[in-house]
């Protein structure tokens, strides 16, 4: 089948939705399946208000038009619901062609947090861009009853996988000299990850921050005691995250977390607050520990064994992933 992506999130930039259409894309040739990423490669962008390492493409109405056209596709699921994902929304809707969405971000909240913006506003503007699909992912039970409550329409449950062959337990000495426990934070360092509720917890051996994001130089100077260790990539990232006794996941917004998943492929056990994303993936001392008191739930998965972790971890397989992704397309014609 040939399959067009289109995503507004891809390379340089480093999150869950970007490493979800790496590992998809890959996923899909391996299975034989023809692909078009339809990115802001090539395009000419301008950062992104409040977060500059986003690059938003502009005007790419005929850019995105001329890649659909010439490739052809038999199915097009559109990722995103920038610049691009718009472009591609209207070319569909004007050719009568159907297509798939996918909803991985609570964008009503992230703007919430950094401007005074209705968040109904934002969830009926999302509504009706996603009610022209004949399918939207969603990644969780949960954030498909949220949803629901929002009048979505026609959602499908889409979860993620993990690369068991570089997320792996490995030898937690040497690589980070610090007195443990490691408790450590993996991803965006900014305001919606709701990272300073990791900073204040009082904790027994070191915290650890495994990261970059607009919020990191005023974060580091407020908590000197914070190891701020940076962006970390590929093998790299998977042997920093394996050192960690504990991963906390403070955020109360992400729909799904793939650092979490990644953790427990390393045989990390996750902390995080009972909400989307954390109910749906971690079972309450198995491999990891959720509660209402972020302190309480990194002591208590400090005694996790590492062994539920990684089983659980096994069980989520990028293959999986890009099967269910196929069998949910919608074919063009």
């Amino acid at each position: 089948m040939r399959i067009a992506i289109v995503t507004d999130a891809w390379d340089p930039q480093v999150n869950g939705v970007v490493t979800t259409y790496r590992n998809l894309e890959r996923q899909l040739l391996g299975m034989g399946h023809q692909v078009c990423m339809v990115t802001p490669e090539g395009l000419r962008t301008v950062p992104c208000p409040t977060y500059p390492s986003i690059r938003l493409a502009v005007l790419p109405k005929r850019g995105v038009g001329r890649r659909l056209s010439e490739f052809s596709p038999e199915a097009i699921h559109i990722a995103t619901e920038g610049p691009l994902g718009h472009a591609a929304r209207g070319f569909c809707l004007k050719h009568k062609v159907p297509f798939t969405s996918a909803f991985h971000t609570q964008f009503p909240e992230y703007i919430h947090l950094r401007a005074p913006v209705p968040i109904r506003w934002s969830y009926a503007y999302l509504r009706r861009f996603h009610a022209a699909a004949t399918r939207t992912l969603v990644a969780t039970a949960s954030q498909m009853e949220r949803l629901e409550s929002w009048s979505f329409k026609h959602l499908e449950l889409w979860s993620r996988g993990v690369d068991t062959e570089i997320f792996q337990p490995s030898d937690k000495n040497g690589l980070i000299d610090a007195p443990r426990p490691l408790v450590m934070y993996l991803g965006r360092v900014a305001v919606e990850k709701n990272i300073e509720d990791f900073l204040h917890l009082d904790l027994p051996g070191s915290k650890l921050v495994l990261g970059e994001g607009p919020a990191r130089d005023k974060l580091s100077k407020r908590f000197p005691q914070v190891r701020f260790l940076g962006q970390k990539l590929g093998r790299d990232l998977a042997a920093h995250l394996a050192c960690a006794d504990v991963l906390v996941f403070p955020s109360l917004t992400d729909t799904y977390g793939l650092a979490m998943l990644e953790a427990m492929a390393c045989g990390v056990p996750v902390a995080a607050y009972p909400v989307t994303g954390p109910i749906d993936l971690v079972e309450q001392g198995i491999n990891g520990w959720v509660d209402r008191d972020l302190k309480k739930a990194v002591l208590k998965a400090l005694n996790v064994d590492p062994g539920g972790c990684v089983a659980f971890a096994q069980n989520h397989s990028w293959r999986a992933c890009a099967e269910r992704f196929v069998a949910c397309l919608e074919p063009t014609n």
